[in-house]
């Protein structure tokens, strides 16, 4: 999933928690939200691994489920 800027509409470069356009010069934060119920997940960070949680009712969601959204 290419994340794309709300300001100019190029891509974003990501950066771990944040997305940074080039154009633009402008920094963003990312949200990590459930696929299914769209509602901002729980980041779990424990000897390097990163796993996310949805705390309503979907459980543990894979890395590569999970959706970013851009926080302005």
């Amino acid at each position: 999933m290419e994340l794309i800027c709300p300001v100019c509409h190029h891509p974003l470069e990501r950066q771990g928690e944040t997305a940074h356009c080039a154009t633009c010069e402008k920094d963003f934060s990312l949200e990590a939200r459930c696929p299914d119920c769209h509602q901002p997940l729980q980041v779990l960070k424990a000897c390097g691994a990163v796993d996310y949680f949805c705390q309503h009712g979907h459980g543990l969601i894979s890395k590569k489920r999970v959706v970013f959204t851009l926080i302005s």
